[in-house]
């Protein structure tokens, strides 16, 4: 296997969505011969429309490389139509296709055929096990999580999570590749479904559904909570240490009396559950939790996308 993190010179990416596309992009800034592989020249050609349009915000945002443009950036990036040309050769293959047990192991399958004997394999499921999804490979030792949080070309955060065969020495690698193209991994020290991330914010959200359908407070006042609270200090001070700070036996006395009148419930949000009856399923649809009428879901959307880019900004002036 390629396992020492010099010999990644190529990687193939496998997906042309919205995640597939953003983390070719960051390959590519990064340096590395990336080919984009998808379905069809329709898909390809829509993904590298989107890499264009991110690599000049990029460039605008003073993101890009010393030399680098963005003709340079996209000259990186090869556009594959199948896996046997377009894994052939890569040393580090990526696949962020559908979030599906079968439809993820059936790649795999096909792209073991074509990749070289030690390539490193990496998957961007947001939550599906490592170890099922590679139960089908030959050799399932070289293969991991890698999970990017979406927006992928603006998010930090890079889950590597290994499943119960991956050599330690491919989880090592690939957490120093995350570093490589500028991302904050995280590595697990094993799997659990929904790693890390998602088990944070799903214990959030039941607690938010829980505290609107007691009618404590309406949604909008619960999320105003996080975001002028927790959120601003937790982007500083992570939670763990928040309470050091704070002094643990302050928080023990809380945990002794609020604990026990909390969400512990084990099956789905009732709450959440009814809105997707109701086919209520958020910006897709119009109304969710909130309304979504209009440009207002797109508005939010930059608003968000500026304030992480000039995180990013940021981050990149104190690495200098």
């Amino acid at each position: 296997m390629v396992v020492d993190i010099d010999g990644i010179r190529t990687v193939a990416n496998v997906g042309t969505g919205t995640m597939g596309h953003a983390i070719a992009l960051q390959f590519s800034i990064a340096g590395y011969e990336t080919r984009l592989v998808g379905r069809s020249e329709t898909s390809l050609d829509r993904a590298m429309a989107n890499i264009r349009a991110d690599a000049e915000t990029f460039a605008g945002a003073g993101l890009l490389r010393d030399g680098d443009d963005v003709d340079k950036v996209l000259a990186r990036i090869t556009p594959v139509v199948g896996y046997e040309r377009g894994v052939a050769g890569a040393d580090f293959v990526i696949e962020a296709i559908a979030e599906n047990l079968d439809v993820k192991r059936e790649a795999w399958r096909e792209i073991e055929r074509f990749a070289p004997a030690d390539a490193i394999f990496a998957t961007n499921t947001s939550g599906l096990s490592p170890t099922a999804i590679a139960s089908v490979l030959e050799r399932p030792e070289r293969f991991v999580v890698a999970h990017f949080w979406n927006p992928a070309q603006l998010m930090p955060l890079v889950e590597v999570v290994p499943g119960t065969q991956t050599d330690s020495a491919v989880l090592d690698t690939t957490v120093e590749l995350m570093r490589r193209i500028g991302k904050k991994p995280a590595k697990l020290n094993r799997e659990s479904l929904g790693f890390i991330g998602n088990r944070l914010q799903m214990a959030v959200l039941r607690e938010e559904f829980h505290i609107v359908q007691a009618g404590i407070a309406d949604a909008a006042t619960v999320d105003d909570v996080m975001k002028y609270s927790l959120g601003r200090r937790w982007n500083l001070v992570g939670p763990v240490a928040s309470i050091d700070l704070g002094g643990l036996d302050v928080f023990y006395n809380i945990s002794t009396y609020l604990f026990d009148d909390m969400d512990n419930g084990t099956g789905p949000s009732p709450l959440l559950a009814e809105k997707v009856k109701a086919g209520d399923l958020g910006a897709k649809t119009g109304r969710g939790f909130f309304s979504w009428q209009g440009e207002t879901g797109k508005r939010i959307i930059e608003r968000r996308d500026a304030a992480l880019l000039q995180s990013l900004k940021d981050d990149a002036a104190e690495g200098e």
